[in-house]
């Protein structure tokens, strides 16, 4: 199965993961700013800045991504816990940004987690050429390597680390 589709200059990315950790567990390790701090190497700056992000609460990013200085601001724009999350780009480079983090617990204990990722970027062909060939192996990566340390830390005693100090123990 192909992990992207592009509809109209509009870039789909789908990934799937199972994780052996509880739901609740792993949807506050996708809240987490400690863990996208350290998956993207951006610095929250303003808005939410650290602990877990909360419905309606904007977070702005700064920071190096593929050799540029970069400034991304989203809106947690859907927020349902234990299931969904969803943050939608206010500012930045993109034209259009939006990430959805399903998770589902399934019957064996396994917590499935399933993201997309839509997003378009200005600039006309150009931009649809940057995005196919540069921005969606990118943002591939970045999601697979989430969902990699999400599974890491969600599995081993890590998790304590991002979720006992404030007060989510699980």
């Amino acid at each position: 199965m192909r992990d992207w589709t592009e509809d109209n200059g509009i870039f789909t990315l789908q990934m799937t993961e199972m994780i052996d950790a509880p739901i609740d567990r792993c949807f506050l390790l996708t809240c987490s700013i400690a863990l996208v701090q350290e998956e993207l190497g951006m610095t929250p700056i303003s808005g939410r800045t650290s602990g877990f992000v909360q419905p309606g609460d904007t977070v702005r990013w700064q920071g190096w991504q593929l050799g540029l200085h970069h400034h991304h601001a989203s809106l947690i724009s859907g927020y349902v816990r234990p299931t969904f999350m969803q943050d939608t780009m206010l500012a930045g480079r993109f034209r259009t940004f939006q990430h959805d983090h399903h998770l589902a617990e399934l019957p064996n204990g396994q917590t499935e987690l399933h993201d997309e990722v839509r997003f378009s970027l200005p600039l006309g062909l150009i931009g649809r050429l940057v995005a196919r060939y540069i921005m969606t192996p990118h943002i591939l990566r970045l999601m697979r390597s989430r969902f990699h340390r999400i599974r890491r830390i969600a599995t081993t005693d890590a998790w304590k680390n991002y979720l006992a100090a404030d007060g989510n123990s699980i």
